[in-house]
């Protein structure tokens, strides 16, 4: 039995398609908050439902009994983060470690972690990250720990600034760097495929996508297939260290944090895991005719 964490969530639902899609059982780690339109269609899946938060200790041990394997996708950031409640500290970090243990304790074979790659800079979202991730070697389980780099479908959507319905691009940095944009829809794959694959196991798995495009070039590709210009605004690091310095609370410092990774990331070589793992990644311009459709 798999238990899904974060089954509502982008990835995590992906994840539990994937595995219905496999017919494998699997159960999904649900709080009395999680909308029921989303607990219907994990219904339809066919996943067991289970009652719990990650806050609360007793409901983990009660949602990793029998399970042999654990995934874990579940964050407050970017969507689901409620100030003072639902916050990295709170979730990303303790929460995390509670479940962590009471897979320990229920004798899970396999924990599998979605989290990014390093940055130079500490801040709420990367520290309590990498508190789990050290959490997990220690556990004595066969773990993996995913890195995947900056989501397609996050950050090269309004949400962060990447306006394509009108347009216009915010650009952290000068745009030039070359990015590994990632699909949610692959790291949800090589989550599955990390649950049994030898190669995963006790392994830390840097994602990106099949190739490292600038920001500067993404606009231009989307130009190219939309066959409109593009509205382009930079953000400068400095402005963007100002921004973090001035911010209030960890939603602020860890998404701003995220942006300066952005002003600063290299591309990710995905050559020898694709050797391992022969999974056709989706591209960038796959993404942009898609959503320009």
């Amino acid at each position: 039995m798999i238990l899904v964490v974060g089954a509502t969530g982008m990835v995590g639902g992906e994840i539990c398609r994937l595995l219905a899609d496999s017919n494998r059982p699997f159960r999904a780690l649900i709080r009395s908050s999680s909308a029921p339109a989303k607990i219907e269609a994990l219904e339809r899946l066919g996943a067991g439902i289970v009652r719990g938060d990650l806050r609360d200790p007793a409901s983990l041990d009660a949602a990793c009994r029998g399970a042999t394997h654990v995934i874990s996708t579940a964050s407050a950031m970017p969507f689901a983060y409620v100030p003072g409640e639902n916050t990295p500290d709170a979730t990303d970090r303790d929460g995390s470690l509670n479940l962590v243990d009471a897979a320990r304790r229920a004798g899970a074979r396999r924990f599998v972690y979605v989290s990014f790659p390093p940055m130079t800079i500490p801040f709420p979202l990367q520290d309590a990250k990498r508190a789990v991730e050290t959490r997990l070697r220690d556990s004595g389980m066969t773990y993996t720990v995913l890195r995947p780099t900056y989501f397609t479908e996050i950050w090269l959507s309004p949400a962060v600034g990447f306006d394509h319905t009108n347009q216009a691009a915010t650009i952290y940095g000068t745009g030039e760097n070359a990015i590994s944009w990632i699909s949610y829809l692959d790291v949800a794959r090589f989550g599955v495929e990390s649950l049994d694959h030898p190669a995963a196991a006790n392994a830390t798995l840097w994602l990106g996508g099949p190739d490292g495009i600038a920001p500067n070039d993404v606009v231009r590709l989307f130009e190219r297939i939309a066959g409109r210009p593009f509205t382009v605004t930079h953000v400068a690091p400095e402005a963007l260290q100002d921004r973090f310095a001035a911010a209030a609370d960890p939603m602020q410092q860890s998404f701003t944090a995220l942006m300066l990774g952005y002003a600063g990331a290299t591309a990710i070589d995905m050559t020898d895991t694709l050797s391992t793992f022969p999974l056709k990644l989706r591209s960038v311009e796959e993404y942009a005719r898609a959503v320009t459709a």
